[in-house]
């Protein structure tokens, strides 16, 4: 089996869907004539020349009889699309349809991976400093880390985080700019409860900012019934706004307090 594969690789980008193409095309037994785009003007001759609006693109020979190979080779190639399609033609994924592409998917995906390393990282750090486990210890070292991994994924886009933070938290309405002071804040108060360190300093900002959150959450998904994306792992996520997000909030809320009394 044949196909040919388009992708751009450049100078300055190396498309990094042709070389997933390229991969999937070659697990699945594919001899794989492998073209590269390696100019702008050659990929725009390529985008123009089939009509096509991304790269890369895949080609697949079809089986046929020695006539149909003698009459036209042309009709023998298959156009399957981009790294999408093509996972859709070898069976590795299920065909959407026009509305399914709009349709944003609820994923409680990167909560999951960044709760479940948040506490594999607490259960490591009392085994390892400790020798042992213990409940309250790992909870507090838990919520810390859970925070500080939150806080990072807000900042690697600020811009869209606060897109989202801004929708329902409510100083976030009144004044933007604190959606891009948040994530740090949050970090902070994290790093606080993991070392100890400024508590008194920092419990007022952790009880602040938790009740101004909890709040918020609350007014907008169980008084005014709005369905929101959650900002809590950051602005491209589809989570949607709710327990996740109220839970947070608690815990930083809960967790100022706690570091009053300690």
């Amino acid at each position: 089996m044949i196909a040919k594969l388009y992708r751009m690789k450049t100078k300055d980008h190396l498309c990094p869907y042709g070389l997933k193409s390229k991969a999937l095309l070659e697990r699945e037994g594919y001899e794989v004539e492998d073209h590269l785009l390696t100019t702008r003007a050659e990929v725009d001759q390529f985008k123009s020349k089939w009509d096509v609006s991304t790269t890369p693109q895949t080609f697949i020979q079809q089986q046929s009889t020695p006539h149909e190979q003698n009459n036209n080779e042309n009709n023998l190639i298959k156009r399957v699309g981009g790294y999408d399609d093509l996972k859709v033609y070898l069976g590795k994924e299920e065909p959407k349809s026009a509305t399914d592409k709009n349709k944003d998917e609820t994923s409680y995906k990167p909560i999951i991976h960044t709760f479940s390393v948040a506490l594999l990282s607490s259960l490591a750090l009392q085994w390892g400093y400790l020798g042992g486990i213990t409940f309250l210890e790992t909870l507090i070292s838990f919520v810390a880390l859970a925070m500080i991994l939150l806080a990072t994924l807000k900042m690697q886009n600020l811009s869209t985080f606060s897109n989202q933070f801004i929708t329902y938290d409510l100083v976030g309405k009144k004044e933007p700019r604190y959606a891009y002071i948040y994530p740090y804040c949050e970090a902070l108060i994290g790093l606080s409860m993991l070392s100890g360190i400024l508590m008194p300093v920092i419990a007022p900002l952790s009880i602040t900012m938790g009740a101004i959150g909890s709040v918020s959450v609350v007014k907008a998904v169980y008084i005014d019934k709005r369905e929101l994306k959650c900002a809590c792992v950051g602005g491209d996520s589809n989570v949607p706004l709710g327990f996740v997000s109220l839970s947070e909030n608690l815990a930083m809320l809960i967790m100022g307090f706690a570091m009053l009394i300690m």
